[in-house]
């Protein structure tokens, strides 16, 4: 070994122990100006923390440095609920602790455990059943259990799309999710899959699947159904490219012309881009993770002439630090206008990227604030069913 690279290697490790002993002094004095820019982990309890933490000043010897948050979760460690090292700034500590119960939820649905009751969640957060009941669905839009059951739905999906390749049987699969019995799965087995679990497991084989073309103030637009409720709306410039996105969607479904009575449905979903103001109950299949699904529902509760950026919508959720993954989710949304992914802007207000184009995310916008042009005289297409 070099004099050169020798010394190299003593001033990397004469910087490093500079670092560490920095981070440590900033944990000894509890300085809230170093909160964000590292967190601490205490290996004999399991926890991690900002550094201005109140709790007990832990010994030097059981004390881990991260650069942030995910890497300590990576690590094994929990945040701490009392100084909530995974709120982002401006969050609150309940939106901590309802992530925190989400966290739970999941790791014990991805072990195949039965998902914790409201008592064990809300003892972990603090809080008594009624008021971490109250929290979690303010945060999130559903309640613990839906939550609780969102996951299993997105497990079993997994494992089902993967029991072939991994030798697994359909029961494999139920148990491995957490269910009790493969009766309480095959009870509710249509309600999370939207169909059978053997036609799901042959990637949607035999599922039928109706759909209608019209022309639309965005340009061309696909409709899709199950018996379920709307599963797509695609927008586009020519027919063939929206059934070909169809095709990818369903690949192995029975993709069928609608009748003529579907044609009311397809003029619902057409007022919902030329009349965005009013509301209309449209019945939706819809099929995702369950973060995805958490995504989705808070979209909706956006209203026409509103926007939110992809942090803030991150903190709605109760997860801010997962703005990148609510960005994935609104891209993964195959529901066009009526889940309104449309409205989720970035934090200066600029438009970023959108499914069926940047240039109809602004005209939607625009039709939505008034600004957009008048529909009342526009001339519609019947659509082709």
């Amino acid at each position: 070994m070099t004099a050169a690279t020798t010394a190299t290697m003593d001033s990397m490790t004469a910087t490093d122990a500079t670092s560490d002993d920095a981070r440590w002094t900033a944990v000894m004095t509890r300085d809230r100006s170093a909160d964000g820019s590292f967190v601490y982990a205490v290996a004999t309890t399991g926890i991690y923390c900002r550094p201005s933490c109140p709790a007990r000043r832990p010994a030097r010897a059981n004390t881990r440095f991260f650069s942030d948050a995910a890497a300590a979760r990576e690590a094994g460690f929990r945040p701490c609920l009392r100084c909530h090292p995974d709120v982002g700034t401006g969050a609150t500590p309940e939106a901590a602790r309802v992530t925190y119960g989400c966290r739970m939820i999941e790791q014990a649905i991805a072990a195949g455990d039965p998902p914790p009751a409201l008592g064990t969640l809300a003892d972990a957060a603090g809080l008594s059943p009624s008021r971490f009941h109250r929290l979690f669905k303010a945060a999130t839009g559903v309640t613990p259990a839906a939550y609780a059951r969102a996951c299993r739905a997105g497990h079993i999906r997994d494992r089902l799309a993967a029991s072939d390749a991994m030798g697994d049987t359909i029961t494999d699969a139920i148990y491995a999710s957490g269910f009790g019995s493969s009766g309480r799965f095959y009870a509710g087995a249509e309600d999370m899959l939207g169909m059978t679990p053997g036609n799901f497991r042959a990637g949607g084989k035999a599922e039928e699947i109706r759909f209608a073309i019209s022309r639309c103030a965005l340009g061309r637009m696909l409709v899709a159904a199950t018996a379920r409720g709307i599963c797509a709306i695609f927008l586009g410039d020519t027919d063939d490219e929206l059934l070909q996105a169809l095709h990818n969607r369903f690949p192995r479904a029975a993709l069928t012309p609608a009748d003529d009575m579907f044609a009311a449905t397809v003029s619902q979903v057409t007022m919902l881009i030329d009349e965005p103001g009013k509301a209309f109950d449209l019945p939706l299949d819809i099929r995702g993770t369950a973060f995805q699904q958490r995504v989705w529902q808070a979209l909706r509760t956006i209203p026409a002439g509103s926007t939110i950026s992809y942090a803030a919508l991150a903190e709605q959720i109760g997860a801010p630090n997962a703005v990148r993954a609510v960005a994935g989710a609104c891209a993964a949304n195959a529901i066009a206008v009526a889940i309104p992914c449309h409205r989720v802007v970035r934090e200066n207000g600029g438009l970023s990227g959108y499914r069926w184009g940047v240039e109809r995310k602004r005209r939607l916008l625009q039709r939505e604030s008034g600004e957009g042009e008048a529909t009342s005289n526009r001339r519609r297409d019947r659509p082709r069913i």
